[in-house]
């Protein structure tokens, strides 16, 4: 692929991703240790643990992008229970690898440290299958939703066939 500049660009993402859009707004969690130099802030049952509203905004086997509306945590961990439909109760550990500030908002990259194979496996196939029904909707094939889409979950598509159950 060559960028608009005229360089030569790659793509370097591992898993495929999709985007958490139309009427889906996953709002989550962070849980982190704090800082050894930080103010106090909110507690939480589990101990010394620091947390932070986020919005997740995209999600693929091997991260997430997220939005903030404070400065994300300055911390080694954070530590998630993702609860999405089709995968419920999802345990993963990350790490911020990027932030971008717009505002008095922030765009938050996390890479996932610890995820379950099952559970990476499950967001690459549901990602493959938005790609696919993507690509059908694009062509403007007449069956753009099919049954085996694993994606289904999270659809929210007006062509999502609506006899199938969310």
């Amino acid at each position: 692929m060559t960028h608009r500049n005229g360089t030569d660009r790659t793509e370097r993402r591992k898993h495929p991703r999709f985007a958490l859009v139309g009427n889906l707004i996953e709002p989550i969690t962070l849980r982190y240790a704090p800082p050894k130099t930080s103010a106090p802030a909110k507690k939480i049952a589990s101990g010394s643990s620091l947390t932070q509203p986020a919005i997740l905004t995209n999600l693929s086997a091997g991260g997430m992008q997220l939005i903030t509306f404070l400065a994300p945590p300055h911390a080694k961990r954070l530590d998630m229970v993702l609860n999405l439909p089709g995968l419920d109760h999802m345990p993963v550990t990350g790490r911020v690898v990027r932030v971008h500030e717009k505002g008095e908002t922030f765009v938050v990259g996390i890479q996932f440290l610890k995820i379950a194979k099952k559970h990476q496996s499950r967001i690459n196939t549901m990602a493959m299958d938005n790609l696919d029904c993507e690509t059908r909707l694009s062509l403007a094939l007449p069956e753009a939703c099919v049954r085996a889409c694993r994606f289904n979950d999270l659809c929210h598509k007006p062509q999502k066939a609506p006899h199938w159950s969310r």
